[in-house]
């Protein structure tokens, strides 16, 4: 006798809660919480205006943190510069400071931008050498403990530390069966992270200010360090497929290695490391990040729109451009629906091209419309919650049903305050 077929992702591996604090803004990683999603700026750090602003239109895209480079005594100078426009603006989203090689200086030189920022990200592969590491590394953690910051520890295999590598390395040596050079870096990365969060503990930083990172570039390499990462752990872990590439490689490998992850458990912050395409939209990473949770069924940010893909029956465009304008009018939407129509990010909206699945679809959709294919009539009906409720024609077909849709929502998902 067959048994009842379940889906979903396994349940969320038990990790530490870190709190992100800005203001009354508290981003909760780990503990159970949804996984957060974090993007970073490409702007030079020393543009105040040019930096908030991305920033604010990252935020308003749905990154929960977003990250900046503090690389410079004048970046560091920017940082409470970038946080009061910000503020200006009303856009609270906590700030994470990307340090490497001089964060120590900067973050004791500049406290003004230590506290500014809500979270430290900390390379130990490359915060000093020798004797200094240990110091230099001490000095950060006690900034964070001063100002009761959390960090990321974000171990990189671009960067690892060449002392901790050796010593890996001398280890392995001296194994009877000694481990591929594929084996001793994993080992090398894991190591990293979990011995700078041991220091750090050491130093008086509360293991719930700690989040763990150990990024590589090729998918498999990253599933086989986090799953053992996890395992070895209760640190909450930031996910990222580092140097992931341009378009629909950088997506297609970000989304490949994160979903595996993701559907084990293991993981509670993103972040898809896209190569923007020259004049690209930044955005695109935060949306990307909101896309790979919800169709994962993990998180829900945006209405979803069901569309086919198309074929000989739909040689017109006229579905191909539907499907895009109320994409994207639902996105342009949520930064103010998401507030005044609490639940509205559930809604599905098909947008069908012909009659073999189109009035099916429609009909499962919270909205959906068939659009005529070759030869058929040139009429699209509308269906609402199952039910045909009108039928379009003519030229203003797009305008007429994003109005439909307006009228849903308000109607559905208004609030006694909103209505």
């Amino acid at each position: 006798m067959s048994t009842e077929i379940f889906s979903g992702p396994l349940p969320r591996l038990f990790r530490f809660s870190a709190t992100v604090v800005y203001g009354k803004r508290e981003v909760v990683i780990g503990g159970g919480a949804p996984v957060v999603v974090q993007s970073m700026t490409n702007t030079d750090t020393t543009d105040v205006i040019g930096t908030a602003i991305q920033i604010k239109e990252l935020a308003r895209a749905g990154s929960e943190m977003v990250r900046l480079t503090v690389n410079t005594p004048e970046a560091a100078k920017a940082v409470p510069e970038i946080r009061e426009q910000l503020d200006k603006m009303g856009i609270d989203v906590p700030l994470v400071g990307d340090f490497h090689y001089n964060g120590h200086l900067l973050l004791n030189d500049y406290p003004d931008c230590a506290q500014a920022l809500s979270k430290y990200r900390i390379n130990p592969g490359n915060v000093g050498q020798g004797v200094k590491k240990d110091l230099q590394f001490a000095k950060m953690i006690e900034v964070a403990c001063r100002y009761d910051k959390t960090i990321r520890i974000g171990v990189n295999w671009g960067s690892l530390d060449q002392s901790l590598l050796a010593r890996i390395m001398d280890e392995n040596a001296r194994r009877d069966q000694p481990w591929t050079a594929q084996g001793v870096m994993y080992e090398a990365l894991i190591t990293s992270a979990i011995e700078s969060a041991a220091k750090a503990e050491e130093i008086g930083l509360a293991s719930n200010r700690i989040i763990l990172s150990c990024k590589v570039s090729a998918v498999q390499d990253l599933i086989a360090v986090y799953s053992e990462l996890a395992r070895r752990c209760r640190y909450p872990l930031h996910l990222g497929l580092t140097e992931a590439g341009m378009g629909s490689k950088g997506i297609v490998a970000s989304t490949a290695a994160l979903a595996v992850l993701m559907q084990q458990g293991i993981g509670d912050t993103i972040r898809i490391s896209l190569t923007p395409e020259p004049g690209g939209d930044r955005c695109k990473e935060v949306y990307v990040a909101q896309e790979i949770l919800q169709t994962m069924g993990l998180r829900k940010f945006s209405p979803m729109v069901i569309a086919c893909p198309g074929c000989g029956r739909t040689t017109s465009t006229v579905f191909q451009e539907l499907a895009d304008s109320i994409q994207t009018f639902l996105r342009d939407q949520m930064p103010v629906w998401k507030t005044k129509y609490p639940g509205v990010e559930s809604m599905n909206v098909a947008v069908m091209g012909c009659i073999v699945n189109g009035p099916g679809e429609s009909k499962h959709a919270n909205i959906g419309i068939s659009l005529p294919g070759t030869g058929e009539s040139p009429a699209a009906p509308v269906f609402v919650d199952g039910v045909k409720v009108k039928t379009l024609r003519g030229e203003n077909i797009a305008t007429e049903f994003q109005a439909i849709v307006q009228e849903y929502v308000v109607k559905n998902y208004s609030t006694p305050s909103s209505a």
